[in-house]
C-alpha cells in the first residue's frame, strides 16, 4: 500500500481525501493545529499525525524522511483571501516559503509524486492569496522532472470547508441572526468535498500518463451568492455589509489565454506549458460569471 503524506492533512481538503480514499492508501498527516489532529485522530484512527510547521525546514525533511512517502499531497496554507490581505508577509512565509520547503524535501527524499493544492484566485490574480498561490503553480512546474513530479491541482470553492461561507451562514442562521452578504452580484465557482478528493486522486492516476508538469481542474458550475444565502435563510433575514479586502465579483478558473494550453479530458481540463491540439482546448474562459448555473436541487446538495 503506497503511503500519502499530506501536508494540512488535518483540515478540509485532506481529511475529504482521507474519507475518500480511506482503504486505499497508508496516511501522514504533518500539521500543527491540534484541536483538527484530535477530531483527524477520532474519525480516521490509521492515520498517522506529525506535528510540525512546513515554514521549518528540518521538520518538513525529518518528517519526509522517516515516512518516506510515494506520494504528497501539499493542501497546508493560508486560504482567507481578506487576512491574506492584512497579512501579506505572513501569507508569504506560509504559502510560498512553505511551498517551496515542500519542494526541497520531495527532492531531498526521491519523493515520486507531489500534488500542489492551488485555487481560482491563482488564476489573473488580483490579490495577495492570488499572487502566493500562483508562484506556488510556477514553482511547482519548475522542479517538475521526471524522478519526482511536481503538478498541481486548482480548485475553486469547496462546500462546507473550515470558516468558509456555508457554515458560517448555517450557524448564523441557527442562532437566528442575520446572513452577513458581501454583494448580491458577487458569483462563485463551487464543488463539493467529495470532488475535491476526486480531483486530486485524478492528478495522481494523470501523472502516469503525463511526462510533463500540468495544472489540473475541472468543470463546474457557479452560484450567486444572493441564491445562495436566501436557500440557506428561507430567502430572509439578509444583511448586505460590502465586499472584504481583496475580494472579486467573479472568480475565473481558466483564463482566455490559458485556453491554448488547456487540454479536455471528460469534464477534466489539463493546463500544460506547451500549447496543445486545438481540438481538445476548452472552447473559452471558464470563470463564475460564464459557468453553467447550480439549480436549486444543486444548491440544497452543497448545503447539505
Amino acid at each position: 500500500m503506497k503511503k500519502v503524506l499530506i501536508t494540512g492533512g488535518a483540515g478540509t481538503v485532506g481529511s475529504a481525501f482521507i474519507k475518500k480514499y480511506y482503504n486505499n492508501y497508508e496516511f501522514y498527516n504533518f500539521s500543527r493545529g491540534e484541536e483538527q489532529i484530535a477530531e483527524l485522530a477520532r474519525n480516521y484512527p490509521k492515520v498517522q499525525s506529525i506535528i510540525g510547521d512546513i515554514c521549518n525546514l528540518d521538520q518538513l525533511i525529518n518528517a519526509f524522511e522517516r515516512i518516506k512517502p510515494d506520494i504528497v499531497i501539499h493542501a497546508a496554507a493560508l486560504k482567507h483571501v481578506n487576512l491574506a490581505e492584512l497579512n501579506p508577509s505572513q501569507t508569504v512565509e506560509i504559502n510560498l516559503v512553505g511551498s517551496l520547503n515542500v519542494i526541497k524535501a520531495s527532492i531531498r527524499t526521491k519523493t515520486p509524486i507531489t500534488i500542489g493544492i492551488s485555487t481560482d484566485k491563482a488564476c489573473a490574480p488580483e490579490n495577495v492569496y492570488g499572487y502566493t498561490k500562483k508562484m506556488m503553480e510556477m514553482m511547482f512546474t519548475e522542479h517538475h522532472n521526471s524522478e519526482t513530479k511536481f503538478v498541481c491541482t486548482r480548485f475553486a470553492n469547496v462546500a462546507g470547508s473550515h470558516g468558509s461561507v456555508i457554515p458560517f451562514w448555517k450557524n448564523l442562521k441557527e442562532k437566528g441572526e442575520q446572513l452577513k452578504l458581501t454583494d448580491p452580484k458577487m458569483n462563485r465557482l463551487m464543488f463539493s468535498k467529495e470532488e475535491s478528493a476526486k480531483l486530486i486522486q485524478k492528478s495522481i492516476d494523470y501523472t502516469q500518463i503525463y511526462d510533463n508538469s500540468f495544472i489540473l481542474s475541472n468543470i463546474m458550475n457557479t452560484v450567486n451568492m444572493l441564491d445562495l444565502a436566501k436557500v440557506i435563510s428561507k430567502g430572509k433575514n439578509i444583511e448586505i455589509v460590502g465586499a472584504r479586502p481583496g475580494e472579486k465579483t467573479n472568480e475565473t478558473l481558466v483564463s482566455e489565454k490559458e485556453l491554448p494550453f488547456t487540454y479536455c479530458k471528460d469534464n477534466y481540463v489539463l493546463i500544460f506549458n506547451e500549447k496543445q491540439s486545438k481540438d481538445n482546448n476548452l472552447e473559452k474562459e471558464l470563470s463564475s460569471s460564464s459557468a453553467k448555473k447550480m439549480s436549486k436541487e444543486q444548491i440544497d446538495k452543497i448545503i447539505k
